[in-house]
Parts: structure tokens; C-alpha cells; sequence
């Protein structure tokens, strides 16, 4: 198992488009990825899953993976997050 915590810091958080850039993402990798804010965990591969955690800018999220390749699934969602989306 892996983790790490990004802050997400594009204009309109993980909502709808950054969210989708963000499940194709996800679904490039094997592994089991969750996304975690306070004490809510949802699948990393599920569009109403990551919406409904609500992320807006400046929130704290805590990036998890469990699989053959989870240090490089959850490396590559940090570097999207750390990109603002290419927004």
C-alpha cells in the first residue's frame, strides 16, 4: 500500500472536467486507488464517487493505492493534481 497527500489548487477543484481528466487517470492502472478527505474514502476510478467528496480549492486530499503498480498510480495523480489539470 501506498499514499501521499496532494492539495488540490485549480480554479474549481476536482468538479466535472478535472474530475474526469482525473478517473481516466486513475483507470490507466491496476492497482485499487481511493481518494480520502476527512474521514470519507471513495474509489479514485468512480466519477459520483469523487464528486460527491465535494473537493474545492485549497482542500487536502490523501491519495492511497493498493496494486502492482501503486507508487506509479498514485506519482501520476499527484502530478495531474500538481499540473491544476493543464487548466
Amino acid at each position: 500500500m501506498y499514499m501521499k497527500e496532494a492539495v488540490v489548487n485549480n480554479q474549481v477543484g476536482l468538479h466535472a472536467r478535472p474530475a474526469t481528466f482525473f478517473i481516466q487517470k486513475a483507470n490507466e492502472f491496476k492497482s485499487s486507488i481511493w481518494v480520502e478527505k476527512e474521514e470519507r474514502r471513495v474509489n479514485a476510478k468512480s466519477l459520483l464517487g469523487v464528486l460527491s467528496l465535494g473537493i474545492v480549492k485549497g482542500t487536502s486530499i490523501n491519495l492511497i493505492a493498493d496494486g502492482p503498480d501503486e507508487k506509479e498510480a498514485v506519482e501520476a495523480l499527484i502530478e495531474l493534481i500538481s499540473s491544476n489539470f493543464s487548466e
